[in-house]
């Protein structure tokens, strides 16, 4: 068949009216069901600084129309990672998946729920609100900022120290909004404190980013705080802020932020359209720092660059990214695309999808690498797209057309390669799967390399149990060779990791504060292993809290919430303070589970 569609004429201001460009024409198989529009990538500007469009015009590239229509016809090899297991650890792997069948636990989830959030407030930095409910806690770094004359008083602490981390703390927000955006509704009462959490966190990044052209990017030495065991409250360390700007980028913590403010403002737009669309104005300008503001095929690559080239000294080793940015230029896109409707956001995931597809990452998830959120959030956001596509080349056309697969037009419309990347992930983490490419412990507990492993399952289980609700709304199945996951069984695994999180592990130990009889005494957290200000209102020095890290007694004050990093491969935990990457909690770990708790909660 023919297919012809109009251009769109973007005028400067923003408003998108149609127009009457040629229309152009192109052979598509006739069982092939497709929509093409072409804008003409000319950038403009608009005067209000907000809105950035390409402005109407004319093309008259040639398609090549034979090699197009080979290309859609060419299959694609799909080119699975085999593990080399040994006969053995696959017997294990197996025994594992039969034990987490047949395992039913009986647990609170809507009490771990009301404290895995209860813990954010735990984690704040700044003047806490009369509505403060972890009451140990006071007023903390109200300074932040002042050095170069703007307010950064605010946001949270990351871990267990007192150095806020603005690339993490939008990972947080993000998944803690996508959380809410998923599982809102299973959260009941706890619905309202999820969002004094999520904005506790964006009115700060709105802080970070308030100064044109400039992102805060960490606020605090990093080495002077982690020298020192002090209160946050007690803080007398340098609180010195690092930023990124276009002559220093820091494109994945830009982009972080602007997923964060994307997918928070979707989040808000039910409870306060005002700071919805502030947020949402605020993500967008955001991308200007990485200029991808107008998405084209062709980018500009002017302002990209990685933070730890900018400012690498001060967040490395703590935060480094080790993924690479586009990642998070591309996990951006996608959020402002669900977030705006907007075309031009999941264009540029069309045409840099490719950037990710040269990897193997496409089973990693967390505050690092995006790649498998990509995927899987790509699948959720809609059964059916309709694709702008800006042409630089003929080539770059080839380029996205294979890597796109074109189904029937009585089956719902589904891009690739985000399918088949997010069954790749799920067939890596089924127990069963002959691609498993993570570990299990004895217990069950999902292991992957690094340390604060409790981010890990916590994560890529969140994601399996919102992969799971596109496989029900598809009627479809996962094909790990000869193994068909259904979305039941992608929820089982999911509930598996947390209630060995919350307690059904061989230790019958839980791995949250507060939650069960059996918990981790002596995290490793600053604020709560120093008695409270309340209860000592005198000054504790840098030099002066050692002799609580050292202590064997456990800590005075109840992180309530607080997931620690947890058990080793082999489920033993050590309750020690100095043993961090197994006792230190993190925002990150939490964000997740927020959502999957109020899942099992109500299911």
């Amino acid at each position: 068949m023919t297919f012809q569609d109009p251009c769109y004429r973007y005028p400067k201001a923003g408003i998108a009216t149609q127009g009457t460009d040629t229309l152009r024409e192109v052979s598509i198989p006739s069982n092939v069901f497709f929509r093409l529009q072409i804008p003409v990538a000319i950038s403009g500007t608009d005067t209000q600084g907000e809105y950035r469009y390409p402005r109407a015009g004319t093309d008259t590239l040639k398609l090549c129309t034979d090699t197009l229509v080979s290309n859609l016809q060419r299959n694609r090899l799909d080119n699975r990672e085999r593990s080399d297991m040994s006969r053995v650890q696959k017997l294990s792997v197996l025994v594992v998946a039969v034990m987490s069948i047949g395992t039913v636990a009986s647990h609170d989830y809507g009490d771990a729920l009301m404290k895995s959030i209860l813990f954010y407030e735990g984690q704040r930095s700044g003047m806490l609100p009369s509505n403060q409910r972890m009451k140990w806690r006071e007023d903390s770094a109200l300074r932040d900022g002042s050095v170069i004359g703007v307010d950064l008083v605010g946001g949270y602490y990351d871990a267990g120290d007192n150095v806020k981390f603005t690339f993490p703390m939008a990972f947080s927000i993000t998944m803690l909004a996508w959380s809410v955006l998923e599982f809102g509704p299973s959260m009941g009462s706890d619905l309202r404190h999820s969002l004094d959490a999520i904005q506790w966190g964006t009115d700060y990044l709105l802080k970070a980013t308030s100064v044109p052209g400039l992102v805060v990017a960490q606020v605090g030495d990093p080495y002077g705080d982690h020298n020192c065991w002090e209160r946050p409250e007690d803080m007398d360390t340098p609180r010195t802020p690092y930023s990124v700007s276009k002559q220093s980028p820091g494109s994945e913590v830009s982009a972080e932020i602007a997923a964060a403010l994307a997918a928070s403002s979707m989040v808000f737009r039910r409870f306060n359209q005002t700071y919805s669309a502030s947020l949402l104005k605020r993500a967008r300008m955001v991308n200007d720092s990485v200029e991808f503001v107008f998405f084209s095929l062709c980018p500009i690559n002017k302002y990209r660059g990685s933070y730890n080239d900018s400012i690498g000294p001060w967040v490395c080793p703590f935060y480094c990214d080790f993924s690479g940015y586009q990642d998070e230029l591309v996990w951006a896109a996608v959020w402002l695309m669900r977030a705006t409707r907007d075309p031009y956001y999941w264009n540029y995931v069309l045409a840099n999808i490719q950037n990710l597809d040269k990897t193997s990452s496409f089973a990693e998830f967390g505050w690092d690498a995006k790649h498998a959120g990509i995927n899987v959030l790509v699948s959720r956001a809609s059964n059916r797209f309709t694709v702008l596509i800006s042409i630089c080349s003929c080539k770059k056309l080839l380029l996205i057309f294979e890597n796109l697969q074109l189904v029937k037009s009585q089956a719902p419309y589904t891009p690739e390669p985000f399918t088949t990347n997010a069954d790749r992930f799920v067939c890596s983490v089924l127990p069963e799967s002959q691609t498993v490419s993570v570990s299990y412990s004895p217990g069950g507990l999902l292991v992957k390399p690094g340390g604060s492993n409790l981010q890990r399952p916590a994560a890529l289980s969140f994601l399996l149990l919102v992969y799971s609700r596109a496989l029900r709304s598809d009627k479809r199945v996962v094909r790990c060779d000869n193994v068909v996951a259904k979305p039941d069984r992608l929820i089982q695994v999911a509930r598996s990791q947390v209630d060995y999180i919350l307690g059904s592990n061989p230790l019958n130990m839980s791995y949250m504060v507060g939650y069960g009889n059996k918990f981790p005494q002596k995290i490793h957290h600053r604020g709560s292993s120093l008695p409270s200000v309340r209860q000592h209102p005198q000054h504790i020095d840098c030099n002066g809290g050692d002799p609580y890290f050292w202590s064997e007694n456990p800590n005075p004050n109840y992180l309530t919430g607080a997931v620690v990093g947890g058990p080793d491969i082999q489920d033993q935990y050590s309750d020690s303070r100095v043993n961090f990457v197994h006792s230190e909690p993190t925002t990150y770990i939490n964000a997740p589970l927020v959502g999957l708790l109020a899942y099992f909660k109500t299911h």
